[in-house]
């Protein structure tokens, strides 16, 4: 069991911290047997993991222990704060401490129809998913058409996104790659940029929203990186705003974007319970 630890905590530190040298992760854990190469992409589990100890629940999943992971949730965290532009030391962070916010938002989501077809049909947002010429070509106003405007606008892709690697259950591990890969249509919804401001509304949003820890400490700590003029108007505009749009609006999880490309923008804020966004 202490091999395994040691194996499974080398796999976590390696894949997590950028380490970009075999060695160095091992020299970092005093360890310098290495086995079996992880996959890239999110899928139930295949018995891909040859240790007979090993016990792997999709292709991307790093088995941890409790200690291991507080050991990576401080750590990300840390770094997190340093650098809030750090999505994949947030992408750690949300995985090793939102167990039970996860669970929450599964039982929400399995309650209401189009959140348990989700489950059900698992529908990933990815560029070989999505034709973005096609949503492009739709007309001016429609959600389809704001998103693909807000990711060019934003330079930012559908595949950013990093694959789950420490839940330690394979459902859940999808809903926290569903709340990933929503983001950007959460963005889009509440009219917010990617800048510090904006991302700090949104996870206000998003706090009220999945109660998950890595919101909360986003939206709580967020704040202390911005400049006395935003945070002006973060706490009497955009905290307000986020805070009951959160409490009203549809739960974000249970919604089948991909159902609404077409609809009105103004229309589908409607019909979600979303106010649009305020003036800033």
């Amino acid at each position: 069991m202490a091999a395994l630890s040691r194996k499974t905590l080398l796999r976590a530190v390696r894949s997590s911290f950028g380490l970009s040298k075999l060695s160095a992760a091992q020299d970092f854990l005093g360890h310098r047997r290495w086995r079996s190469q992880r996959p890239e992409s999110f899928t139930p589990k295949d018995g891909y993991y040859d240790d007979e100890c090993y016990s792997a629940l999709y292709k991307t999943h790093i088995p941890t222990n409790p200690l291991q992971k507080g050991l990576l949730a401080v750590g990300a965290g840390v770094m997190a704060l340093w650098d809030p532009y750090r999505h994949d030391m947030v992408a750690v962070l949300g995985e090793t401490t939102g167990h039970l916010a996860l669970q929450r938002i599964r039982e929400r989501m399995r309650n209401d129809p189009e959140g348990n077809q989700i489950l059900q049909e698992r529908p990933r947002i990815r560029l070989t998913t999505l034709d973005l010429t096609r949503l492009n070509a739709l007309p001016d106003g429609t959600f389809g058409k704001e998103y693909v405007q807000f990711l060019n606008v934003h330079k930012v892709t559908p595949d950013s996104r990093a694959e789950v690697k420490f839940v330690d259950d394979e459902e859940l591990a999808y809903v926290i790659q569903r709340y990933r890969e929503v983001h950007d249509f959460v963005h889009t919804l509440l009219g917010m940029p990617t800048n510090m401001l904006g991302e700090v509304a949104v996870k206000w949003f998003e706090a009220v929203q999945t109660r998950l820890p890595m919101c909360i400490l986003g939206a709580a700590l967020g704040p202390l990186r911005l400049s006395a003029r935003r945070l002006q108007i973060l706490t009497t505009t955009l905290v307000p705003w986020a805070l009951t749009n959160g409490r009203n609006a549809t739960f974000m999880m249970n919604v089948y974007y991909e159902r609404y490309w077409e609809m009105d923008m103004e229309s589908l804020r409607e019909q979600l319970g979303l106010m649009p966004p305020p003036t800033f």
